[in-house]
């Protein structure tokens, strides 16, 4: 059993930007692919970023040019740098591990984006 945990939402200006982290606990990171999604007020779950075991990227077309993933499996983390960000990115932002028959998602971050 793989946990994860997020950090670093908060409350920002549009056009600001902030980086989240998550971390797992348990597991080998390495293997498994590592991303983010997210959950806007009265909206369903969307998947924004990803990164496989082999480092290949993919963003959601709301994000891509704005948001950056990145991982590093030594430190057993995925982040999300978003910048330019809008009120329309304002959600929970849930962390998510996948692969060898397995997934699990982290509890969030809470990300405001308002004036």
């Amino acid at each position: 059993q793989v946990q994860l945990e997020e950090s670093g939402g908060g409350l920002v200006q549009p056009g600001g930007s902030l980086r989240l982290s998550c971390v797992a606990s348990g597991g080998d990171f390495s293997i498994y692919a590592v991303g983010w999604g997210r959950q806007g007020p009265g909206k369903q779950r969307e998947w924004i970023a990803g990164i496989t075991s082999d480092g290949s990227i993919n963003y959601a077309g709301s994000v891509k040019g704005r948001f950056t993933v990145t991982r590093d499996n030594a430190k057993k983390t995925v982040y999300l740098q978003m910048d330019n960000l809008k009120p329309e990115d304002t959600a929970v932002y849930l962390c998510n591990l996948a692969g060898h028959g397995y997934t699990t998602w982290g509890q969030g971050t809470q990300v405001t984006v308002s004036s």
